[in-house]
């Protein structure tokens, strides 16, 4: 597995910033997509992840089930979309994820 790359954004809170992987073009019979047909991308490289939300009592914090270089799938909609130094990146919230993939 590769490793995350560095991002200059830190996310704050329970935030993730995420890379979108690129939809596949074609469709499993070899039909190419155009791009008014794809899907918007719901899986993503982890890049960065913030520390987490404070507990109820406000001493600690709750540490996110993801870490850096994981692959995710989340909301279709969910996250915001931030360009960033030439890069596009999405910003999620920890309810947004809805899954790690593993390999």
């Amino acid at each position: 597995m590769t490793t995350a790359t560095k991002v200059p954004v830190k996310p704050l809170g329970d935030r993730i910033v995420v890379q979108p992987l690129e939809a596949e073009q074609t469709t499993a019979s070899g039909l190419v997509i155009p791009d008014t047909a794809k899907e918007k991308p719901q899986e993503g490289r982890v890049l960065a992840v913030g520390p987490g939300n404070w507990d109820e009592d406000g001493d600690k914090r709750i540490p996110l089930d993801v870490k850096e270089g994981d692959v995710v799938l989340y909301s279709k909609y969910g996250g915001t979309e931030v360009k960033y130094g030439g890069e596009e990146y999405l910003v999620l919230s920890a309810r947004d994820v809805l899954a790690i993939v593993e390999k």
